[in-house]
């Protein structure tokens, strides 16, 4: 999906690095990453399931083996989006999806409190 079809005023920024940005759509229900030249639209289990699928890649297996590519084919069942990165661009697709995740615990954590003392 290209950025020219999106509202990027619509968006809301969910978490940001140099390498890379997600957002969320509250109008379409839905998160975009903005990654390695790619805007990918993706929904909620979809971004968990890439996040799950990133953080399962072994990243001094990938370096330490001399008899394969140091690039690794990111993609999982049921995705129209395939990311192929090296290991210091699947380190930064990590941190990304980290600090996304966080954020997310970080507001339902606020939300919770804020509810807790207006009851």
């Amino acid at each position: 999906m290209e950025k020219a079809c999106i509202n990027i005023n619509e968006l809301i920024n969910v978490f940001s690095t140099k390498q890379g940005s997600i957002y969320q759509s509250d109008k379409l229900n839905c998160f975009f990453v903005d990654f390695g030249g790619k805007f990918a639209r993706y929904n909620c289990l979809s971004l968990r399931k890439l996040k799950k699928v990133v953080e399962d890649i072994d990243i001094d297996a990938l370096l330490l083996n001399t008899h394969k590519a140091d690039f690794e084919l990111v993609t999982f069942n049921g995705c129209e989006h395939i990311y192929l990165l090296n290991a210091c661009e699947i380190v930064a697709l990590k941190e990304l999806l980290q600090g996304t995740f966080t954020m997310f615990k970080l507001n339902h954590l606020i939300s919770d409190c804020l509810h807790r003392l207006v009851v």
